[in-house]
């Protein structure tokens, strides 16, 4: 009989739950440098832009899941949070929102009568009520029929 083998199973690092799939790096840098993106980065930004750092994160990428490499992992890592980054920072330099910690007191208080009345007969109002008695629907009314 063939032994199975247990798979030992490293313990994750702090950081590796940024890392993406390999091949998802692949596909961003196939999608950044095709020609339909091209079209688009040009319309946008007037330029089209860098992609290498797709293609390099992928690399990055290979060589730390084939050879756990500490080098293409930091790069990686580095790679992530400056991406984040990136992302992230206009919404951390907005300073026009005052930021909460907490939701406002009220923020489940009833509807005011009027608007009640004006969503009284709309078609989520009235499935809701149908759900809550628990009636069934009928199959007529999910079909659409041009005639």
């Amino acid at each position: 009989m063939s032994e199975v083998k247990k798979e030992e199973k490293t313990p994750l690092r702090y950081y590796e739950w940024m890392i993406r799939p390999c091949m998802i790096y692949k596909d961003e840098y196939d999608d950044c440098s095709s020609i339909k993106a091209r079209f688009h980065q040009y319309f946008i930004f007037g330029e089209t832009i860098d992609c290498n750092q797709w293609k390099t994160d992928y690399r990055n990428c290979y060589q730390w899941e084939k050879h756990k490499s500490e080098e293409a992992y930091d790069a990686l890592i580095k790679s992530e949070k400056q991406r984040r980054y990136n992302r992230l920072h206009a919404h951390y330099q907005n300073d026009v929102w005052e930021r909460r910690k907490k939701p406002p007191e009220n923020w489940n208080t009833p509807l005011p009568e009027w608007m009640q009345k004006k969503f009284e007969n709309s078609y989520l109002h009235i499935r809701n009520k149908e759900m809550k008695q628990n009636v069934e629907v009928s199959p007529l009314d999910t079909k659409c029929t041009i005639l």
